[in-house]
């Protein structure tokens, strides 16, 4: 059975590259705007089922995954910043204190009927950080592709007094202990 991950991220693709397994990547049609009022594990669940079905509409024998991350500051969602601007005021108002990620991770294969999602949180706790230590951070890594304005496998490490969570690689955007459990579920053991 192919596997396919429904995503253009080279982030998750290097992290599925991680199961020594093949798959291809094709791009999911799914729009990722929040509906109103839906909180951080809501969308992640919702918008990772939506990228998986997308891509298994047109490829129903194979098993698809789909995966989305969500970051929440006190109940605000920190959506990719995209700019320098937008990153700086994410961090200011990051520094300090926590902030939760929900990764969801779907499974879906039309031709079995197979369809499974879970979500994985992570909280990160940030030093306090002053504008300096931020623009330093951003200047160097640039991370505004990032939900929350840092790379967790980079750089931005220096940024967290400390991280809370069971599955580190949810922080880098796709959870591979929730992925190989599903995958195990779905008959597509990775260490078979």
């Amino acid at each position: 059975m192919d596997l396919i991950l429904a995503s253009t991220s080279p982030y998750r693709r290097a992290l599925l590259q991680r199961l020594q397994t093949p798959f291809q990547c094709i791009a999911p049609d799914a729009a990722e705007t929040p509906l109103p009022g839906e909180a951080g594990e809501a969308l992640a669940t919702r918008l990772a089922l939506a990228k998986a079905r997308s891509v298994a509409r047109d490829h129903p024998a194979s098993l698809v995954i789909g995966s989305d991350q969500v970051a929440s500051l006190a109940g605000r969602l920190l959506g990719k910043p995209g700019n320098l601007d937008t990153a700086r005021q994410q961090l200011l108002a990051s520094a300090g204190r926590a902030v939760e990620f929900f990764t969801g991770v779907a499974l879906c294969c039309e031709e079995t009927g197979f369809e499974a999602v879970l979500v994985a949180p992570f909280t990160v706790h940030f030093r306090a950080l002053d504008r300096a230590v931020i623009d330093n951070y951003l200047a160097r890594e640039q991370p505004f592709d990032c939900a929350g304005s840092f790379k967790c496998e980079g750089l931005g490490i220096a940024l967290f007094e400390r991280l809370v969570g069971d599955d580190p690689t949810s922080l880098e955007g796709l959870p591979l202990i929730g992925l190989t459990s599903l995958l195990q579920r779905a008959g597509y053991p990775v260490l078979a």
